[in-house]
């Protein structure tokens, strides 16, 4: 099977985002399937080295090395002000500019409103395009919409699943079967 990696650019710690605990919910998904699936948190890299877009340092020099392994990706963050996180911009930023090509991606976003569900149309897709990405359908989840039942469970309401559900599947048949990165 193939490769995908899940990206969140939450600011607040991964236990308590929402964002990066549905992230993690379809990423056991597509693991059931049998992808392996691997996770990165953005907001753990070393701000002195993103922000200075240092990408000879260790650990951004995995991450972006994690980006160029994937067959495919799911980009997801929470809204603030009506864009993505800074993080995530400031991660895709040092990526080199045609770090998605070819990648199916898949972006996500979430929020506390319905007004900021363009976010991912207007802010975030351009940008995945704009470095090559296949990119899917996104969609826009709202915060009350992810209810965190303990450490590894998520639920989401009906209205949210019903919709998120056919995007997921849309994008689960443009994901490899095998992998494309080891080729």
């Amino acid at each position: 099977m193939s490769f995908l990696l899940t990206v969140t650019g939450s600011a607040s710690s991964s236990g308590s985002s929402r964002t990066a605990r549905l992230v993690a919910h379809l990423g056991r998904q597509f693991a059931d399937d049998g992808h392996e699936v691997r996770h990165l948190d953005v907001r753990s890299l070393p701000a002195e080295a993103l922000l200075s877009a240092d990408a000879a340092h260790p650990e951004v020099a995995r991450a972006v090395e994690l980006v160029a392994r994937a067959d495919a990706l799911i980009v997801a963050s929470p809204v603030y002000k009506a864009a993505y996180s800074g993080v995530l911009k400031t991660f895709l930023d040092l990526l080199p500019q045609y770090a998605l090509r070819g990648k199916p991606v898949l972006p996500l976003a979430t929020g506390g409103s319905p007004a900021h569900v363009l976010a991912v149309d207007y802010a975030l897709r351009p940008v995945l395009t704009s470095m090559g990405a296949d990119v899917a359908q996104g969609w826009f989840v709202l915060d009350r919409h992810i209810s965190i039942q303990d450490e590894h469970s998520v639920t989401l309401a009906s209205e949210a699943h019903d919709a998120l559900t056919p995007v997921i599947s849309r994008f689960r048949a443009t994901v490899p079967s095998s992998g494309l990165a080891a080729a």
